[in-house]
């Protein structure tokens, strides 16, 4: 074996590996994206606002308004909530 055709094979394994990691990567990056989602779904459903509320609360934090943290609900948002 000439060592041009040996580092043909080097160059051959360390792209096997190279795709290898990024596949892996791929993967460690989605799973890390389904736990901050797992944790923004836990951390507005705390918050204990119906749609509403939390949509006013985006768009104004989105706004860089002041945006009361907890708002008053109407009582036709908790009958809307019981449904």
């Amino acid at each position: 074996m000439n060592k041009l055709t040996k580092l043909q094979m080097e160059i051959d394994k360390i792209k096997q590996k190279i795709s290898e990691q990024q596949m892996r990567l791929r993967e460690l990056e989605q799973q890390k994206t389904e736990i901050e989602n797992t944790e923004i779904v836990e951390l507005v459903r705390s918050m204990k606002m119906n749609t509403s509320e939390l949509s006013t609360f985006l768009k104004a934090y989105r706004e860089k308004t002041d945006a009361p943290i907890l708002m008053h609900a109407t009582q036709e948002d908790m009958d809307h909530e019981k449904n």
